[in-house]
């Protein structure tokens, strides 16, 4: 038996308020005058002082705001990375992503092709890319994604949608403050927050189930639950929470995958471009085959909360379409051998994959 060698998270700042630390953070870290950090930072807070006056830029650096309104694509980094290379003579500094998932893992994404050849769509797989990444900082603003501490970057590329899975991936410093977090829309804080109890559920009920993927997962299951169903917490102790639960929820795919869930999700935002968290709710939704303890909590949540899923997604949607997103689904073999076993093939057919698609 050969075991995978993970990198993890090497620093990591922990506390409300740090966000204020960062130039500290940063400034150790700046090659020269001429080698810029790049801030890319979601523009929802573009118009925010609170949060852009505490960027600190100086000398060249540059601040760029990305819309998350679509997920990231691999041809989104291909423009950003020409972009930077075309303005700069040297390499940056880093680049320090400050948003949600898709900020940080078009951050990721963009400091690993500054230093790979070729196109992003290239290294979309496991364990593809050969260089050393550029210094990369991930400061989430939401949480449960789990982003901001694994070892991928989700991409839609021009025929699927796979992360670029390596070594070089994870961030070299992360920011926790959960103040950051405060003021998300409910409907995009639970949908979210499910993508950390659904990683979770996934691990925890997976073939690929080791003891070092079970302690972050359940740890970070019970957090989730605190948060969304048995917890009397304050607003401050709900955002601490929410935000160690998809760090540990992130961790516990490291010596695991997810499965179901996320691999049927995929197929949705490839074609029709739903948006990671709630395409994870709308497909967990019908899964009480594959989960029922899990979904059975799921749908008490969402009831608690006031959620309505959207429906009728795949309701006109043609023969062709559906193939689509049966084929982008299949794709994911290591999340189906998690799920269902290394037979997989056997029971995950194109029909069964269709009449759960035709129930969304």
């Amino acid at each position: 038996m050969k075991y995978k060698n993970f990198p993890m998270v090497p620093r990591v700042v922990f506390g409300r308020g740090s966000f204020s630390q960062l130039n500290e953070i940063l400034m150790p870290k700046r090659k020269n005058s001429e080698a810029p950090f790049i801030f890319l930072v979601d523009d929802v807070f573009e118009n925010n002082n609170s949060i852009t006056s505490r960027i600190p830029l100086m000398f060249n650096d540059q601040m760029i705001f990305i819309s998350t309104a679509e997920e990231p694509k691999t041809e989104q980094v291909d423009v950003l990375v020409e972009k930077i290379r075309e303005e700069y003579q040297e390499l940056p500094s880093g680049i320090i992503g400050v948003g949600g998932g898709s900020i940080m893992d078009l951050a990721k994404a963009v400091a690993i092709m500054l230093t790979s050849t070729g196109k992003t769509a290239d290294y979309q797989g496991w364990d593809l890319v050969k260089n050393e990444s550029l210094y990369h900082v991930g400061i989430p603003t939401i949480s449960g994604t789990g982003a901001e501490v694994s070892r991928t970057t989700v991409l839609t590329g021009p025929d699927k949608k796979l992360g670029i899975n390596s070594d070089f991936t994870p961030f070299d410093q992360v920011v926790l403050d959960p103040e950051l977090t405060r003021g998300v829309p409910k409907d995009q804080w639970f949908y979210t927050g499910m993508d950390c109890y659904i990683h979770c559920v996934e691990s925890l009920n997976g073939t690929y189930l080791n003891a070092f993927s079970q302690s972050y997962g359940e740890k970070a299951e019970e957090l989730c639950h605190e948060v969304f169903y048995n917890g009397d917490l304050t607003e401050e102790e709900s955002q601490d929470k929410l935000m160690m639960a998809s760090w540990h929820g992130g961790m516990s795919i490291a010596y695991s995958q997810v499965g179901v869930a996320h691999a049927m999700s995929y197929g949705l935002s490839y074609l029709l471009g739903t948006k990671h968290g709630v395409g994870n709710c709308i497909v967990f939704d019908h899964l009480e085959e594959f989960y029922p303890e899990g979904v059975a909590l799921f749908k008490k949540m969402k009831q608690k909360f006031g959620i309505e899923l959207p429906q009728g997604l795949c309701a006109n949607l043609t023969d062709e379409e559906f193939d689509i997103m049966i084929d982008v689904s299949m794709n994911m073999d290591p999340l189906w051998e998690n799920a269902c076993g290394k037979n997989w093939k056997e029971t995950i057919t194109r029909e069964k994959l269709r009449s759960l698609y035709e129930k969304m």
